[in-house]
């Protein structure tokens, strides 16, 4: 087996496990609109097209930016594919039934700062970009990498959206301390602090 077709199975393990546990939810109280989640939704579904539907043997030959990584070597990337995944379902795990696909507020209404939450406030998104990314290298295509950077792109117009609809719900002060204390998606990026001067 191919590292490229491992790092397949890796996806493809991780995505029937996510769908199947879907159901695993609490009851939401309210969510935003589907207007408010076209744009990522649509964005989403850009990136993983770029990122899996060019793959080809005879693509690869013509506009790879390198040429994959053989013997051991190789086998880094689904390891780093499968750990990124792995953080990702670590977050939903940890979260627990709080988790939702769509941006909603949930019958329990409190911000959850603890496991992988302590170190972004979008862990989930942060695994499938590290994931998305090591997919992306181990293609070495152009397809590949604009796949991956629009699928980041959406996630952060998810995650704030998400984070405007949290303020809204349950109050800006206490999400904006969590915001204070922990980056959106990257570990150890602090946000910088607001210039009071400037604010009227």
């Amino acid at each position: 087996m191919s590292p490229i077709i491992a790092i397949y199975l890796v996806w493809a393990t991780w995505l029937v496990t996510w769908l199947a546990a879907s159901l695993w939810s609490s009851q939401s109280l309210k969510r935003a609109g589907i207007a408010q989640e076209l744009l990522y939704r649509a964005l989403m579904f850009v990136g993983v097209v770029l990122l899996f539907s060019f793959y080809s043997n005879h693509y690869d030959i013509q506009y790879r930016f390198w040429d994959v990584p053989r013997g051991a070597v190789a086998w880094v990337l689904p390891a780093v594919v499968a750990v990124g995944l792995s953080f990702a379902w670590w977050a939903r795990t940890h979260v627990g039934h709080l988790r939702s696909s769509s941006v909603t507020r949930k019958t329990e209404r409190r911000i959850v700062d603890t496991g992988p939450y302590a170190a972004v406030r979008h862990p989930i998104y942060t695994g499938i970009m590290l994931a998305a990314f090591a997919t992306a290298v181990a293609h070495g295509t152009p397809s590949s990498f604009l796949g991956a950077a629009i699928m980041t792109v959406a996630w952060i117009v998810k995650a704030r959206l998400e984070e405007r609809f949290l303020r809204a719900e349950l109050g800006s002060e206490v999400y904006d301390a969590y915001a204070k204390r922990v980056p959106m998606l990257v570990p150890f990026l602090r946000r910088a602090a607001p210039n009071k001067a400037n604010n009227g």
